[in-house]
């Protein structure tokens, strides 16, 4: 019997996780699985060699159960337990779980009380409205199942950035632990772009001997050797996008060149390869930060006499705002988040936990409010003065646009995230307006998320962007980017037309544990790729800075209504 590839064998894991969570089994095992078969088809080295080494449990997600299993397969391309579980769902209804929204149990119930065993055919029982009669399926879950077919559609193929970073940090681990030529590995295509969506992982290695370009695809990694002769022609090349690349071509063309797979050249004279930096000179161009290279214009600016501003980076940052607490829906405690936030060399922490609507996720009352307030107060007090605490909470945006609390609460705290976290489909005038209201709120700080979208799973609810944008410039509303790879919002086709109606911005990771803290670095690459510099996101402030925006922006707010009376006001 032949014997199964790494690909072949990922393929078979996924249905086998995907069959295990119809079954009713472990969630989090069925996941495992999954998890596994990424993790197997990012690696470069034949599944054979693997197996035969033993070395299977080296590859992340791997351990003892799952790599029986896959060795299994491999030898025999046969695993009892999938054969069972083939037996009581046909093949068709496992693409359903590819749906946004649809969880293994509405999946069952879609094919038991409907017969749905396909994709085709769950879009027709919506179109058709039979969805909604079933009983515990409803028309909500039809409305979703109709958003979230059209947004499988749009995205088929891609993954959210985080999951990106893991394969193509695995599969340049396996390239380097396979290969001793190897000398460093680079990430290219749209991951070095910063997209928020990762369709193609590509990776660019550097060998120290190479006779011409080549090519491997390892399952859905395409890895490109090359040697540091043309190591910055083929990251160029490999990083696209075919727009930009469109477009430096031309530029080429016009003064006589010719962009190749060998670098730039004049006839057979090679002008320029060994970088990137040496090529975008030689076509006279500043160099263009890989984020930029969309096709937006960008070439044009970096052929005229003005230089591009330097985009924003981490070491930028100087606080962490929009971060949650045990006190509502968050792991750890207001004193270990603020701890961590200094461990990580930041000058101030703004916690937000949610208000008091959203009690699904233990949003604060009055009470509790005074409690953390209390606390915040006797941590400060134990600071050497180069950190600080700053109160704020995440207000839900209620339907008529108000925010949580009286007024007399609101103004107790430093700052306030205004987001929208629930009736998501209002029409786009309505929502439009709900949202104006908030940004007109004296109190309000940052707007939240402003789409509410979720990549990969809905798409954001109807809302009139620039309007809102207008309002948050003329309001002095910070607009927030969210840095959770889930959301990345707001779109970062927006900063640009952004800061021309003079809006500014805050990268924030909406951080529900320690460990999430560290998701703004996904809001700063954002941010670079929308063309965002420090100067124009709030949470570059220094400690000193951000304390004087937010004391002024208090001291307005208290002024518009009515309370600066000292007894209100501290």
């Amino acid at each position: 019997m032949r014997k199964l590839s790494g690909p072949e064998v990922a393929k078979l894991l996924v249905e086998y996780g995907r069959r295990t969570a119809l079954a009713g089994g472990n969630p989090y095992r069925a996941k495992a699985y999954i998890r596994a078969a990424e993790n197997l088809i990012a690696q470069t080295e034949p599944l054979g060699r693997l197996i035969e080494d033993d070395r299977l449990r080296e590859i992340p997600g791997i351990g003892d159960a799952i790599s029986d299993i896959v060795t299994q397969l491999a030898q025999t391309g046969f695993h009892p337990s999938l054969e069972k579980m083939r037996s009581e769902i046909p093949p068709g209804v496992l693409e359903l779980l590819s749906i946004p929204g649809l969880r293994p149990e509405k999946v069952l119930k879609l094919y038991r009380e409907l017969g749905v065993k396909s994709i085709e055919e769950l879009e027709l029982a919506a179109r058709e409205d039979r969805i909604k009669s079933v009983k515990g399926l409803g028309a909500s879950l039809q409305q979703k199942i109709l958003q979230g077919l059209a947004a499988y559609r749009d995205t088929q193929g891609a993954r959210h950035v985080h999951r990106a970073e893991a394969l193509v940090a695995v599969a340049a681990e396996s390239l380097k632990r396979s290969n001793s030529l190897v000398r460093k590995v680079v990430p290219a295509g749209d991951f070095r772009r910063g997209n928020e969506l990762v369709v193609k992982l590509v990776l660019v290695a550097l060998l120290d001997v190479l006779e011409g370009e080549r090519k491997l695809a390892a399952g859905d990694v395409t890895i490109v050797f090359t040697d540091q002769k043309r190591f910055g022609i083929t990251l160029l090349l490999a990083t696209g996008s075919e727009s930009h690349l469109h477009e430096l071509k031309a530029i080429a063309t016009t003064k006589g060149y010719q962009l190749t797979a060998e670098g730039l050249k004049e006839g057979r004279k090679l002008i320029a390869s060994r970088t990137e930096s040496e090529i975008y000179k030689a076509l006279g161009l500043q160099y263009i930060e890989p984020e930029l290279r969309e096709g937006r214009g960008e070439v044009k600016q970096a052929s005229a006499k003005k230089r591009f501003p330097r985009l924003v980076d981490q070491n930028d940052l100087r606080g962490i705002l929009h971060a949650h607490t045990d006190a509502s829906d968050g792991a750890a405690t207001l004193k270990e988040m603020a701890g961590a936030v200094r461990e990580r060399g930041f000058q101030y922490f703004g916690v937000s936990d949610h208000s008091r609507t959203a009690h699904y996720a233990g949003g604060l009352s009055v009470e509790e409010i005074d409690a953390q307030h209390a606390e915040i107060d006797r941590l400060n007090k134990r600071s050497a003065g180069d950190f600080r605490i700053f109160k704020g909470i995440e207000s839900d945006i209620l339907p008529d646009g108000s925010l949580d609390y009286p007024a007399d609460v609101l103004q107790r705290f430093d700052f306030i995230i205004a987001s929208v976290h629930g009736q998501f489909r209002m029409d786009r005038a309505a929502q439009t307006k709900r949202i104006l209201s908030a940004v007109r709120n004296p109190f309000v700080t940052i707007l939240g998320h402003m789409t509410g979208r979720q990549l990969l799973r809905r798409p954001g609810y109807e809302v009139d962007v620039e309007k809102v944008l207008k309002a948050c410039a003329k309001h002095g509303v910070a607009v927030e980017i969210n840095s959770n790879s889930w959301r990345l919002d707001l779109d970062w086709r927006w900063y640009q037309q952004g800061l021309r109606l003079g809006c500014r911005f805050s990268i924030n990771p909406d951080a529900h544990s320690i460990s999430e803290i560290d998701l703004v670095r996904w809001g700063v690459a954002l941010a670079r790729k929308g063309g965002l510099t420090p100067n124009k996101i709030l949470n570059c402030f220094d400690l000193k800075a951000f304390t004087t925006w937010v004391d002024d922006r208090k001291t307005k707010a208290a002024r518009c209504a009515g309370l600066m009376e000292e007894k209100h006001f501290r």
